[in-house]
């Protein structure tokens, strides 16, 4: 019976994980006050950094903000180091996301 609920606990944080990041998602093209402004300004670095932040998410057994938030650091890290991309760009970008937290957890019951 125990081995049965630790099982379905994990499974339901799983679920939880996938849940929050297929909110995240819709919230990281829009969720923001300028979400139609901000689409058109996109640049091809953001989408595949916010695929990286989702698809980290939805490998998560529990969802909190101290994880959600070490995700994006861990991924805008990446991209602040190359070249090539605007590190204030990344700085925005990484507010941006971690701003939309308290959306995604009151959307996900936290």
């Amino acid at each position: 019976m125990k081995n049965h609920q630790i099982i379905k606990g994990a499974a339901v944080g799983a679920g939880v994980a996938t849940v929050a990041a297929a909110i995240a998602g819709t919230y990281f093209l829009y969720g923001a006050k300028d979400s139609a402004k901000n689409r058109k300004k996109i640049k091809a670095w953001m989408l595949k950094a916010k695929g990286e932040v989702l698809e980290q998410l939805e490998n998560l057994s529990e969802i909190s903000e101290s994880a959600y938030k070490k995700i994006i650091k861990e991924v805008s890290g990446k991209y602040q180091v190359l070249k090539n991309i605007n590190k204030k760009d990344v700085a925005e970008f990484s507010d941006e996301l971690k701003g939309h937290w308290k959306n995604i957890a009151k959307e996900i019951g936290l």
